[in-house]
């Protein structure tokens, strides 16, 4: 028998008890010609194949998608219906919100607390509120404190509920929160393991710029690492105050159910870890099994279009890349997907169906409308699907292709350090190092724009 087969074999095996989807699905093939059936079924067989990838939760990594785009284009609606997809597919999902607004609840008909809540079959909601979020660590470090008095009793007086959020603070904190979902730089913490683990968190943030900073949060650290690494090995306050600080930081990390296991360990070894943890994490957000991001435009708005073609680019300059487009179905609109595939060339594109606030909604007819279908194959086809790829060497013409999209040439800048060995790429706030192949090391020649890519050639 064939791999094909057996692989086949194994998709069709499923329980329909542990995926009430199938239903969903039977439903949805019998108000079908024959053609759509068909193209329903294999829907469902790839759906299907991801639910299953992800049913040992023990091997399987939770998988981070997120939304961007200017703010009313529409990012809210578009986590919530990819979330309904997920959950309808069998797959237990989780949308975080970072936002005070309320169309959340209102579109999933459901209070969304501090703490997930359970909306529907597989679909739970959270909202993050840096307020609250901060007392916890603070807390874990004054209960490391009290057992090394490092602060004679100082830390133990700060009165967590009298701090504000500061600017920065809500990234740092979305992070963290997200850490514990997800597990950016290793498992998920052990006191979440005892909860149930998600397989799918749709991360809905305050803004696109700051979803963006936190995306290349982890990379940028790095470099801040690196330097902060020779104060504290080549300085004399460096090498008095960072033996306790890192021993406070392990402690307060071993309470929170974390043991970095830093204690016996020499510095040297300590700040290689921290490296090794911030390098695992930056990679995360390049593997399309772990992460998705996915533009959303208003197709009314000129500005919309503009910023999302932005966004793209700024993304890629932050170390991870995009799935996909979308754009909100005007009223009584087909919503033909290929009307957004020039404009966002050569991402797939699709239309989310227009979704009223009138009245309650019924997400299991929104979902099966012929309307939702360009959206969720899209959602499906690019679920473990390698993107675009943002750096394209070819030594054999001594060129380096990046793709730039949202910027002209005129706003990219150019730097090279460390004899020739990388490039530094500066566009749109961001900045993002890139490693050259030995057999394109050397000074740029020259470079030119052309079709949203940036060609660079080296001498």
């Amino acid at each position: 028998m064939s791999s094909f087969t057996m692989q086949i074999l194994t998709i069709s095996s499923f329980s329909t008890q542990k995926y009430p989807s199938s239903d969903f699905f039977t439903q949805l093939v019998q108000k079908k010609s024959p053609a759509k059936t068909r193209r329903i079924r294999r829907a469902r067989i790839k759906i299907l194949a991801m639910a299953s990838a992800n049913s040992d939760k023990n091997e399987n990594p939770t998988k981070l998608i997120t939304f961007l785009g200017k703010g009313g284009s529409g990012k809210t609606t578009s986590a919530i219906f990819a979330a309904q997809h997920y959950a309808m597919a069998g797959l237990k999902t989780c949308l975080v919100m970072h936002s005070q607004d309320p169309t959340a609840e209102y579109l999933l008909n459901c209070k969304i607390g501090t703490t997930p809540v359970t909306c529907n079959d597989n679909l739970s909601a959270v909202r993050l509120e840096t307020t609250k979020m901060l007392l916890e660590p603070l807390n874990k470090l004054k209960q490391a404190d009290a057992r090394l008095n490092m602060t004679q009793g100082v830390l133990e007086g700060v009165v967590g509920e009298e701090l504000g959020v500061l600017p920065g603070m809500d990234s740092i904190f979305s992070s963290l929160a997200l850490e514990r979902f997800v597990g950016f730089v290793g498992n998920v913490v052990q006191e979440n393991r005892k909860k149930e683990k998600f397989d799918i968190i749709i991360y809905d943030g305050i803004s696109t710029e700051e979803t963006i900073r936190m995306i290349g949060a982890t990379s940028k650290a790095r470099l801040y690492l690196k330097y902060l690494r020779n104060v504290a090995e080549k300085t004399d306050l460096g090498r008095l105050a960072s033996p306790s600080l890192l021993r406070l930081v392990d402690e307060a990390m071993t309470l929170s159910g974390r043991n970095l296991n830093l204690n016996g360990k020499t510095s040297s070894e300590i700040w290689d870890f921290l490296e090794q943890v911030l390098e695992r994490g930056s990679t995360i957000f390049a593997e399309p099994q772990k992460f998705g991001c996915y533009l959303v435009v208003d197709r009314n708005s000129p500005a919309s279009l503009a910023c999302a073609l932005r966004y793209w680019g700024c993304i890629i300059q932050a170390g991870a890349q995009v799935s996909g487009a979308f754009a909100l179905a005007s009223p009584n609109s087909s919503g033909e997907p290929g009307a957004t595939t020039n404009d966002f060339s050569p991402l797939p594109s699709a239309f989310i169906p227009h979704i009223s606030m009138a009245a309650q909604l019924d997400w299991n007819n929104i979902m099966q409308h012929t309307h939702s279908e360009s959206a969720r194959n899209l959602l499906t086809i690019t679920a473990n699907k390698t993107s675009i790829p943002p750096v394209i060497f070819d030594p054999a013409n001594k060129t380096v292709t990046l793709l730039m999209p949202g910027f002209d040439k005129s706003e990219i800048k150019l730097y090279q350090f460390r004899g020739g060995s990388e490039l530094l790429v500066e566009a749109g706030d961001q900045r993002r190092v890139i490693r050259l192949p030995s057999q394109l090391q050397g000074k740029v020649g020259g470079a030119k724009f052309a079709d949203r890519n940036l060609i660079i050639t080296m001498r």
